[in-house]
This record gives C-alpha cells, sequence and structure tokens, in this order.
C-alpha cells in the first residue's frame, strides 16, 4: 500500500479533496493522511468520511516544537515548516514502513506507484524542478521541489528526515537568506550530504508551470501522454503540479503565474481535467456544507457545469487587477494571462 500525507485549510480544501479523488481513481492501494490546519477543514473533511482517508486536527499534531515557531512565521511559512513534520508524524504514529509527502494542488493522471518503485534500494525521493531554462530560479529556490517526497522508514531515510525536520523548526521563511528558502533550499546537497538519496528520472512526475514549455500532450479520456521535445522520450503523465492555479471573479481561472507559457495542448489535456475535478470536489463540499463554498465558488460550479463539454478555449489576454481575496487569502495577480472557463 502506499502511504501519503499532505496538509492544507479550507483555502484549499476543493483542490486537496480533488487531488485525494485523483489518487482513488489512479491507486489501487493507498492512504492518504490529511492535517487540517483549521477546524472548518477538519469538521468538514471529517463528516465526508473518506474510505482512503485519516483527518488529523492540529490539536493532535502539534507538538511544543512546531508551537514555539508557530507565531513568528506566517501561515504560508508555518505549512513549510510543518511539511517534513507531517512525514515524520505519519511514519511514527501509525508505523508506516514509508510515507510519501504529497502538495495540495497535485492531481494524478496514472498511478504514482511507478514512482516510488524507482526508489529501489534508496531510503528517500526527491523531485527536482527541471526548470525550462527561461525560468530557472534555482538559485533562489532550489534545485528540488518538495512537491513529491518519499520517506522510508530506515535507520538512514529517518536520519535526513528528523535533520530536515530540525532544519525547518530552525528556519523557515518565505525569503532567500544565507543559501535557504523555505524547506526546500535544505535538499540541495542532500545526494551529496547523504547516501540514501534518489533523484526522481521519470518524466511524468513533477510536470509544472516552469517546466511544461519542454513537452508535447496528448491525451484521451483514460490516459494523458507526453513527448520530451528534446529526446522524443515519450512517457505517461503521473502528476501535474498546478501551482499558483487559482479563482478569480467572473467565472473565471488564472491557470498559473504570468511568467510561465502555456500552450493549448497543456490547457485542454491538464488544466481542462483539472477544472472537471474541482468541479466535482465543490459538488461534493457542497453536499455536505453549502456555507463552506462561497458565492463565486459556487456561480464557478454552475458555470464548468454548462460549458464544460466546450472544445473551444476562450482566451483573454492582458487582463488587470491588484487584488483578489479568496477566503481571507489576498493573490496579487498583475498582468495575468487568463482563461475563461472551458
Amino acid at each position: 500500500m502506499l502511504n501519503f500525507c499532505t496538509l492544507f485549510n479550507t483555502t484549499y480544501l476543493s483542490r486537496g479533496l480533488a487531488m485525494y479523488n485523483s489518487l482513488k481513481q489512479q491507486c489501487q492501494d493507498f492512504h492518504l493522511y490529511i492535517f487540517a490546519f483549521d477546524s472548518n477543514s477538519y469538521e468538514l473533511l471529517s463528516k465526508m468520511e473518506l474510505e482512503h482517508a485519516t483527518i488529523i486536527s492540529l490539536f493532535a499534531f502539534e507538538n511544543p516544537r512546531l508551537l514555539a515557531v508557530k507565531d513568528e512565521r506566517t501561515a504560508g511559512e508555518y505549512c513549510w515548516t510543518c511539511a517534513s513534520s507531517t512525514i515524520k508524524y505519519c511514519i511514527e504514529e501509525y508505523r508506516l514502513d514509508h510515507c510519501t509527502y504529497v502538495d495540495a494542488d497535485l492531481l494524478f493522471f496514472s498511478d504514482p506507484a511507478v514512482l516510488v518503485e524507482e526508489m529501489g534500494g534508496k531510503s528517500v525521493l526527491i523531485t527536482e524542478h527541471r526548470y525550462t531554462p527561461a525560468y530557472d530560479q534555482t538559485s533562489t529556490s532550489g534545485l528540488y521541489c518538495v512537491q513529491f517526497t518519499t520517506f522510508k522508514n530506515t535507520k538512514e531515510g529517518m536520519e535526513v528526515l528528523n535533520w530536515w525536520v530540525d532544519a525547518c523548526i530552525d528556519w523557515c521563511f518565505n525569503r532567500f537568506e544565507d543559501n535557504k528558502f523555505g524547506d526546500q533550499k535544505y535538499l540541495d546537497d542532500w545526494t551529496t550530504r547523504f547516501a540514501c538519496v534518489h533523484v526522481l528520472a521519470n518524466l511524468g512526475g513533477g510536470v509544472a508551470p516552469w517546466n511544461v514549455q519542454q513537452y508535447d500532450f496528448v491525451g484521451s479520456s483514460k490516459q494523458t501522454r507526453g513527448t520530451e521535445l528534446s529526446s522524443g522520450q515519450k512517457f505517461d503523465l503521473v502528476f501535474y503540479h498546478f501551482h499558483d492555479f487559482h479563482y478569480i471573479e467572473d467565472k473565471a481561472y488564472c491557470l498559473s503565474n504570468p511568467q510561465y507559457k502555456l500552450d493549448r495542448n497543456s490547457v485542454k489535456y491538464i488544466y481542462k481535467p483539472y477544472a472537471k475535478a474541482l468541479a466535482v470536489a465543490k459538488a461534493q463540499i457542497f453536499k455536505v456544507n453549502q456555507e463552506t463554498v462561497t458565492h463565486e465558488l459556487i456561480g464557478d460550479f454552475k458555470e464548468i457545469n454548462k460549458v464544460i463539454g466546450r472544445s473551444v478555449l476562450f482566451f483573454l489576454r492582458g487582463y488587470y487587477k491588484n487584488f483578489y481575496r479568496e477566503r481571507g487569502m489576498e493573490f496579487g495577480l498583475g498582468s495575468v494571462k487568463m482563461f475563461n472557463i472551458f
């Protein structure tokens, strides 16, 4: 069985639920440990009685070391601080032989077992950003992305995990300082610092807005396949990281940071399925608690269902807006590329 953990609050509820649903669709045998970072998400997820999930409250999870640094960090920085500790908690509390941390804004398009199996005899799996050269942020954001990180419950694996937990509690902020950034610049030297670390080779894991330009995608109702443009190598898409995807007003989404170029095939075969997955997740949430879904999101859900079958994409370019507030979080959009929902 594959063991996963993730963390999110109400703001990411539909995204986290969509991720869970995709695991349920793609994995033969898995369990997801969800750390609910506010009481509303904990209560709602608990009511949903998800078959392959355990919902963990902050009250159960937080320990004195985490609480000691909580007030000095923003909500986002505290989430980064806690990511490594969620893995440690799951392995120790539930006596797991391994656990993979996954970001809540991933969607799985095929079985991630192939990624974990690639580790072989190694005890830690990390994934590269694989930046498209024009977007290379290695110097400030790191070689690796925390998005999908596996630790085995071995002496070597726990040594790395405990080192990371300690480092994140000591320093984890949303700024570049002394060759550190958040929780992920710590991973930069793991392949030389530790002998048990494997870097994922499968191109199907870790596709994201900052590297999707390197691939061409085609798809069907059952499978999304990619081709690396530089080598011609073909692969099955395992998961995509929908970094910076968020809702905006007027029944539309901002798909990603405006600096990243997204071609038509990526939108059609990757982002359109995600919009459908979010619509399903929001409907599930709405059944349990109508107040959790804001008026704007309910409107989005209705609009998605009216037009989701359309194949023509409507591009709106050069749209300007300063801020949009969703469940108490502000997004600076600036000049963005938007897509009216498909």
